[in-house]
């Protein structure tokens, strides 16, 4: 499926507000020293970015996705001290979101007792139909989907979590999350189909 929906889901920040490698090091510096200012400055580079991968997951809750962005800026900014350099920082704070906004999202979806199979043959999306829907109508259709389905389908398909992954992230077994995904695949078929 992320073969067929080439959708970007890094965290990206404009390249004129990122700051260089050098100026990177003494914001973090400065951050892990409480300055307020610093603090809010790493707030006003990637909060937007950050803000965006929230939405995809609590699109219809503004008061949620404000609260799980708050609560992954405190996570980020007490965690400073543990971001090594290795690695981008945007995967760094991207991380700690998703895994914000999951622990936000565990708590309200249960795990599904249905029976029904979704074979993966159902769930197939022709690339050719999405490429006919604009970027914008594609993520409006994902936003319809019921949440467990949503959200299962955005870490396995954006953040390139496995079944596992995602199993333990949303204390589900792998067998769900595979259900859950080729359901929100069977549902976004249809969706699409029907408005093409």
């Amino acid at each position: 499926m992320s073969e067929v929906l080439n959708i970007s889901s890094r965290i990206s920040v404009s390249e004129k507000s990122l700051p260089i490698q050098s100026e990177l090091s003494i914001l973090i510096r400065d951050c892990i020293a409480k300055s307020p200012s610093a603090q809010k400055r790493l707030y006003d580079i990637y909060a937007p970015a950050a803000y965006g991968v929230i939405k995809r997951y609590l699109y219809n809750d503004e008061f949620a996705a404000q609260e799980v962005l708050n609560d992954s800026f405190y996570k980020i900014l007490t965690k400073l001290d543990q971001y090594t350099f290795q690695g981008v920082f945007e995967g760094w704070i991207r991380r700690i979101v998703v895994n914000t906004v999951t622990d936000h999202l565990r708590k309200n979806i249960k795990e599904s007792k249905t029976n029904k199979e979704v074979q993966e043959d159902d769930a197939f999306i022709n690339s050719d139909s999405v490429e006919k829907i604009s970027h914008k109508e594609l993520l409006n259709i994902i936003q319809t989907i019921p949440d467990a389905q949503r959200v299962v389908f955005n870490l396995y398909v954006f953040e390139n979590y496995s079944h596992k992954e995602i199993a333990t992230l949303l204390n589900l077994t792998e067998s769900n999350s595979r259900w859950y995904l080729n359901d929100a695949r069977r549902r976004l078929k249809e969706k699409i189909n029907f408005i093409l």
